[in-house]
Parts: C-alpha cells; structure tokens; sequence
C-alpha cells in the first residue's frame, strides 16, 4: 500500500534561485514548513529569516543530504536548473534517499525526460509554461490561464458580443463554440457558478473551460 502524505508535510527546497526561492517563499506563507538549500552562503543568508530553515550545502553529495537531514522529507523540489548535470545528480541522490515525492525543474524536453527516468515524480518546465501562458495573455482578450495536461483550458476573461446579453441557453455557447462557461463574477459580486439561465453582461468577466483550441477560437469572436 503506497504511504499517503501528509497534506501538510515539511517541503525540502534545493536551489535558491529565482524559481527555487518563489517556491521557497510560496510555501512559507502557505504555512508550510520549509528546509531550503543553496550552495551560495549570501543566497542562504538572505534567506535564513524568510523560510524555516536554510542551509548551505552542496546536494550533489549524498553524504551532505543525510547531514541535514534530507532523508526525513517525504516531499523534495530541485530548484536548480542552469546546470543540467547538477540537477541530474540531485534528483538521483534523493532518488537513492528514497524520497517518495520529487518535483524537479527542467530547462529542456531532454533535460526533463532524464530527470522522469531517473525517478522524479514530477518534472516542471517553469519558464516554457511561463512563455505560453504570456503568449495567450498578451493579446488582451484573455486575464488569466491555465492549461492543465490533457489539453484541458480555463480561462478568466471578458465575454465577447455574441454572448452579450443572452442567457447561456440562448447564445447555445457550448453547442456553438464547444466552451463552458463555468463562472460569472458581475463589477462589486463574487464570482457565481454559471446556470443555463445566467445572462452575461458587458460589464461580467466569465470563467471559460475548453480545449485550447476551442477557447482561443472563442476568445477571437468580436469584443
């Protein structure tokens, strides 16, 4: 039977640069208890009062892993990603510590594949996810967006005219352009979850789900 863990479990963060100490920072404020590990004394130091613990070592050695304890975490992120080598013989070493979660930056496709292959559970590619989300953003017809795995899309953005005005039967915004609309927030209201008979406004920002194809189709509908 496979060990759940603890939703709440201590983190160990390898790497603080900018990726490793947003993570770092991230999980601190969320409550979580945080080891971060740097080699670079001055990136420890900046870090020493912001995270629960920092220390500098160099996880390439598993010896310095079992020093500070590597071994008692059950969740790991390697952070460090300039130096492919590097990356590859930390994630190995907490491989070997038989760390069961590993979350391991990639700068590469390649670079990723080794790190699955060696036994990292999750392979993040930080700056090419970063790049796709800006170059949907960037058009301004989308606020935000996520794209999850399967091609599955969700988007907060402004409600382009076709819909304006209708209710969600009525503009037949899923059998016409294959979207959901998951969720409506009206200018001063929470966000509501959508109904057949929601009636979208100018003024609404909608929550959108679909394939990326299909919501990028719909986003380009007239404004």
């Amino acid at each position: 039977m496979v060990e759940r863990i603890r939703h709440d479990a201590p983190v160990l963060v390898i790497g603080l640069g900018r990726f490793g100490a947003a993570t770092a920072g991230q999980l601190q404020r969320l409550g979580r208890e945080v080891l971060a590990v740097d080699e670079n004394p001055d990136l420890v130091q900046k870090w020493a009062e912001r995270v629960t613990h920092a220390v500098q070592a160099d996880a390439r050695s598993l010896d310095a892993l079992r020093q500070i304890g590597a071994n008692d975490f059950s969740i790991a992120v390697v952070a460090t990603g300039s130096s492919i080598e590097s990356s590859v013989l930390i994630t190995a070493n907490l491989v070997d510590l038989k760390i069961p979660q590993i979350w391991a930056k990639a700068i590469s496709q390649s670079h990723g594949k080794i790190l699955a292959r060696i036994g990292a559970n999750h392979v993040i590619y930080p700056e090419a996810e970063a790049g796709e989300r800006v170059a949907h953003l960037v058009s301004g017809r989308m606020i935000d967006f996520i794209e999850f795995d399967d091609d599955f899309v969700l988007v907060k953005m402004y409600p382009p005219k076709p819909i304006r005005g209708l209710s969600l039967t009525d503009s037949k915004v899923r059998s016409k352009y294959n979207i959901t609309v998951v969720g409506v927030k009206s200018p001063g209201k929470p966000f509501t979850y959508a109904t057949e008979q929601t009636v979208v406004s100018n003024h609404d920002l909608i929550i959108v789900s679909g394939t990326e194809g299909d919501i990028d189709r719909f986003a380009s509908l007239d404004h």
